[in-house]
């Protein structure tokens, strides 16, 4: 059958990229965690949307989310199965900030909102929440959708929206209280922890970090990390320093960035062409002026992928 839409197949591409393509983007990275399934689900809700007579549509915006929204749902089923079977820690795909300013936001506006409600925290806070309630609380408290749109998105009625979103709002601020991190502070914090690595002293660095600090590694199974949280500042300043006075002889090189809107760093393997061997990120603490509260480490060469080959692009 052939359609009658009202732009043609070329401008309906740009019209998707420049008016859509952000907001689906920013919505399947915080459903699944993933930098890699969201450009799927941006990609798979076009060649959906391309079979679509957009004249029979009147909102083509609510309608996208809905179906990314979809194939997000079902891609969850099959990640929680994947999950039960993880090794070790997981921790989402990291993005950088420069990614966030070109186009993983919602919006150009919201590139500072964005870069808060993608740390690391939250998204290990949304991890807890059913694939249902995920989706109520993100289209609600940060799409700004009301629940009778929600319901339209999920196949509910909208008291059960409502419900799933407020289930989910209980869970994550339980797990996670969230806070602006100031551009002093992300400078504070980074010189701070880079000068008491550098030093490789344990006292200086577990000054550096709060008492109950917690250090995370994301490895998959497919390269060396820890495999449960390390909690307490000595025990991570001893296990950092450690690391540090290996790297020395590796001649790994660090790059100062901002990792999911925290401070951290790129560890680059210079005699390896440039290999991405992980990145950190600094979370400071709940108690402002406590120091760093958790330290979050992305090995998995699968999830530094993307990040790679966007370093490989720069050059």
């Amino acid at each position: 059958m052939i359609q009658k839409n009202l732009f043609s197949p070329d401008e309906r591409a740009r019209r998707y990229d420049a008016e859509h393509a952000r907001r689906l983007r920013a919505l399947a990275y915080r459903m699944l965690g993933s930098r890699a399934e969201a450009e799927d689900i941006v990609q798979d809700t076009w060649l959906r949307w391309i079979e679509v007579d957009e004249s029979t549509i009147d909102n083509p915006g609510a309608y996208l989310s809905r179906l990314a929204t979809h194939l997000c749902l079902d891609k969850l089923g099959s990640a929680a199965a994947r999950r039960e079977q993880y090794v070790g820690t997981w921790l989402p795909e990291p993005l950088l900030e420069d990614e966030i300013l070109f186009g993983w936001a919602p919006n150009p506006e919201r590139q500072a909102e964005f870069a808060q409600d993608v740390s690391v925290a939250f998204m290990l806070a949304l991890e807890r929440l059913s694939p249902l309630e995920r989706a109520a609380f993100l289209l609600h408290d940060v799409f700004d959708l009301e629940y009778d749109e929600i319901a339209h998105h999920l196949d509910r009625n909208p008291d059960a929206c409502r419900q799933l979103a407020s289930r989910a709002r209980r869970n994550v601020k339980a797990d996670y209280a969230r806070r602006e991190v100031a551009e002093e502070e992300r400078q504070r914090l980074a010189k701070a922890f880079a000068e008491a690595l550098r030093t490789q002293d344990i006292s200086t660095l577990a000054q550096v970090l709060a008492e109950d600090a917690v250090m995370l590694a994301d490895g998959g199974g497919k390269v060396s990390a820890i495999t449960k949280p390390l909690r307490g500042n000595v025990g991570i300043a001893k296990a950092l320093v450690g690391w540090a006075r290996l790297d020395d002889n590796r001649g790994w090189r660090i790059v100062p960035t901002v990792v999911n809107g925290l401070p951290g760093c790129l560890i680059i393997d210079d005699r390896n062409h440039g290999e991405l061997v992980q990145t950190l990120a600094l979370a400071p603490a709940a108690d402002t002026g406590g120091g760093i509260g958790a330290i979050y480490i992305q090995r998995n060469p699968e999830k530094l992928a993307g990040i790679m080959q966007m370093l490989a692009a720069k050059e």
